[in-house]
């Protein structure tokens, strides 16, 4: 993303950063506005956090549906960044399998390879894992 475009981002819609980790709390970036701590605290009796070296508020992992409803409602959208593992299917049938046929969503990739320890066996015909967590970028926008 080149410097313009990002800072129109910055400057305009909120933006959320959503971690998992214990204890860990939501990151929020909000366009200026002096009410800004009111407008997130929202009459609650714990306050937001400012982070001032970085330029971010703070808020409790709870406050995650409100704040991206009440974003919406107040910009009209809102950036979520937020962690996600992808999920591979494939079956031990097929990662068992010597012939040359395959069925499997897989769509061959796994084919006659067998199970290498990654693989949850769910059952015979059943297998799943889970890639490394990254992080994913949507925008919401208002309906």
């Amino acid at each position: 993303m080149d410097k313009l475009t990002l800072n129109y981002v910055w400057e305009r819609i909120p933006v959320v950063l959503r971690r998992t980790g214990r204890g860990q709390r939501l990151r929020v970036r909000l366009p200026f506005a002096e009410a800004n701590r009111q407008w997130l605290q929202n009459d609650r009796r714990t306050s937001p956090i400012w982070i001032a070296g970085k330029k971010y508020w703070e808020l409790p992992k709870a406050w995650f549906n409100d704040f991206i409803e009440r974003s919406l409602a107040e910009y009209g959208k809102v950036y979520v960044i937020q962690p996600y593992r992808e999920q591979e299917k494939c079956s031990p049938a097929c990662q068992n399998a010597t012939g040359h046929e395959c069925q499997c969503s897989c769509m061959g990739l796994y084919h006659g390879a067998g199970n290498d320890g990654s693989w949850l066996e769910v059952s015979d015909t059943f297998a799943a894992r889970w890639g490394e967590q990254e992080l994913a970028c949507r925008l919401m926008t208002a309906r």
